[in-house]
Order: structure tokens, then C-alpha cells, then sequence
């Protein structure tokens, strides 16, 4: 899996992206992602989610994560060897500080809790209703647990 992560806002440590990195490669494989697949993820400002937001779901306020997906990976052909463009990964670095003081756990846990939430809206993944919501969800925090990156 090739993961790029571009840090618009300069906050980001270089271990940060890496246990980015890390835990999105690790959710792949949870989620069987085998083909080359790749993703990128990018960190920005409120301003430039809410923007995004505007632009695409017509929501103009800013969000804590958004993703947009490219080719469905879950679609493939096992034996196919082409590359894979798997979406795209927006986060806001305010919503990272904002949420992690609101559920009191670390800066990094909220950070890898907005990707992996994203990373699950790429392979399809809704929480549109309450069934969804609960298959979902239930992912996320089975992922989670399994990296040890628990509340």
C-alpha cells in the first residue's frame, strides 16, 4: 500500500506520520486489502475542510474528516496487479485538538480514529442508519483495539 500524507499545516511530528502510515496499512489488511493500492491523506486547516464541504456536500461548516473515493477497491479482481487510486483523506487539524479535549484521550488517538473513519468511508462504509452505523463503528473499534490504540 502507497500512503501519502500531506501536512498542510506544518503540525504534524514525523512519528505522527508514521503511525499514520502504520495504522492505515495495518486497517488494509484488517479490511483484506491486498491489491497495490493507493491512498492519500492530507491534513489541513478548518477553513480549508469547511471549503470542501461547502464545495461537496453543501454543508458549509467545517468537519473533522472527509473522504472521497476513487476506484472501488473491494471490486477488483484478486489477480489484477494494476495500481489502485483509493481516494482521497481530508483531516482537520483543529477537529483533531478540539475532539481529543472533548473525549479526553490523545492527540494522536483522535488522529487515527479520523483516519481510520475515513479510510472505512473509502471502502463503502456508511453510518447512514442505524444498522450501518453499528457495522461501522464496530470496525473502527475492532481496528483500534487490535492496533492497541483503545480510549
Amino acid at each position: 500500500m502507497q500512503i501519502d500524507i500531506s501536512d498542510q499545516t506544518g503540525e504534524l511530528t514525523d512519528k505522527q506520520v508514521n503511525l499514520l502510515i502504520e495504522v492505515l496499512s495495518f486497517s488494509a489488511k484488517q479490511e483484506k486489502i491486498h491489491h497495490e493500492v493507493e491512498l492519500s491523506v492530507s491534513i489541513v486547516t478548518n477553513g480549508v475542510i469547511q471549503e470542501m464541504n461547502h464545495l461537496y456536500r453543501s454543508k458549509n461548516e467545517p468537519t473533522d474528516v472527509l473522504s472521497f473515493q476513487m476506484d472501488h477497491v473491494r471490486d477488483v479482481d484478486p489477480d489484477s496487479h494494476l495500481p489502485l487510486m483509493m481516494g482521497d483523506i481530508i483531516i482537520s487539524i483543529e477537529k483533531v485538538h478540539e475532539q481529543k479535549d472533548r473525549y479526553n484521550h490523545s492527540f494522536e488517538r483522535e488522529l487515527i480514529f479520523l483516519a481510520i473513519h475515513g479510510f472505512l468511508h473509502l471502502l463503502g462504509y456508511t453510518h447512514d442508519n442505524k444498522e450501518n452505523e453499528a457495522v461501522m463503528f464496530g470496525k473502527q473499534d475492532a481496528i483500534l483495539e487490535a492496533y492497541r490504540l483503545e480510549r
